[in-house]
């Protein structure tokens, strides 16, 4: 397959994860958050997971010889992560409603920061389009797990500090 088609092919796919993640957050505000809130971490640990896997194919790639990202390009790349998974944290909150339970609040911001984060990243594909396969891929998942693990450990906190507010003591 050529360059252009693995373009147009990572393109198609990045809009169907922009608009399954979307679809999903939108029903997200009707269902309370569960347990102890420790379903908000799963996907982070998913992609340590998928992270490590994917990087462990990176260096083994026949046609493509690995080399390591230089620790500038490194830091830059986890500082636009903590950008974004502060953006990201910042438009997250959670309510406890009248039945008890807490739900994550509506907000409707929250899904246009998530297309701008995924449009920023293209960009960023398209300018560094030249740059060896494997250290992109691998910078762009620094990124990734940086302004995710920012946003979904710091989601779970406050989802205890409202399950474990004033009005936790008045329900017990």
């Amino acid at each position: 397959m050529n360059h252009t088609g693995a373009s147009i092919i990572s393109f198609v796919a990045a809009a169907a994860i922009i608009g399954l993640i979307v679809w999903r957050r939108m029903g997200r505000n009707k269902r309370p958050v569960k347990g102890e809130g420790y379903g908000l971490l799963y996907p982070l640990a998913y992609i340590v997971i998928v992270f490590g896997l994917a990087v462990s194919q990176l260096v083994r790639l026949p046609e493509d010889k690995f080399e390591w990202p230089a620790s500038w390009e490194l830091l830059i790349a986890a500082l636009l992560g903590v950008l974004f998974g502060t953006v990201m944290l910042y438009q997250t909150a959670y309510e406890r409603r009248t039945d008890g339970h807490i739900y994550p609040k509506a907000n409707k911001n929250l899904k246009y920061i998530f297309i701008g984060i995924i449009a920023i990243r293209i960009a960023l594909t398209q300018y560094f389009s030249g740059m060896n396969t494997g250290e992109f891929s691998l910078l762009a998942m620094d990124m990734a797990l940086v302004y995710i693990g920012i946003w979904r450990i710091g989601s779970f906190i406050k989802f205890r500090k409202v399950k474990n507010g004033p009005a936790a003591r008045i329900l017990s």
